[in-house]
């Protein structure tokens, strides 16, 4: 096998390895508290209780991706978005290395993840079932 293709396979396997120990957090209804949904960008409300120390404890076990879908590059004042989120986190206790390594905005690959509007699927009946009852469809 050429040189290239080995350290590029390694490369892949080491990759796969690590995003395999990622879990993937949601900030808004996760981390923030987001009592009023989206309001103008802003990000107003305290951690959720336990968010901090939570984050330590994956951590230090694990990968730790914070995910926000408006921190997304293709959208306006997405880099105030990244800014004010990760100096909301610093301001919160939870600094990058410590209790988090990255933030996002797509669901990266990942081992679980912690997300306020998932549905866990068993099977389909009672995810139409949990469907109903929470979203009445």
């Amino acid at each position: 096998m050429p040189k290239a293709l080995r350290l590029a396979t390694n490369e892949t396997a080491h990759m796969t390895r690590e995003r395999s120990r990622t879990i993937a957090v949601h900030f808004a209804g996760v981390i923030h508290r987001y009592s009023k949904g989206w309001s103008s960008g802003s990000i107003y409300d305290p951690p959720i209780e336990g968010a901090r120390e939570a984050l330590a404890r994956i951590h230090g076990r694990s990968g730790v991706v914070i995910f926000k879908r408006r921190v997304n590059p293709d959208m306006p004042g997405s880099e105030r978005q990244t800014d004010t989120v990760l100096g909301w986190l610093e301001a919160h206790g939870c600094q990058r290395g410590q209790r988090f390594d990255e933030i996002t905005h797509v669901k990266p690959p990942a081992l679980a993840y912690i997300d306020d509007r998932t549905i866990r699927f068993t099977d389909w009946k009672a995810t139409l079932d949990e469907l109903g009852q929470l979203y009445r469809l």
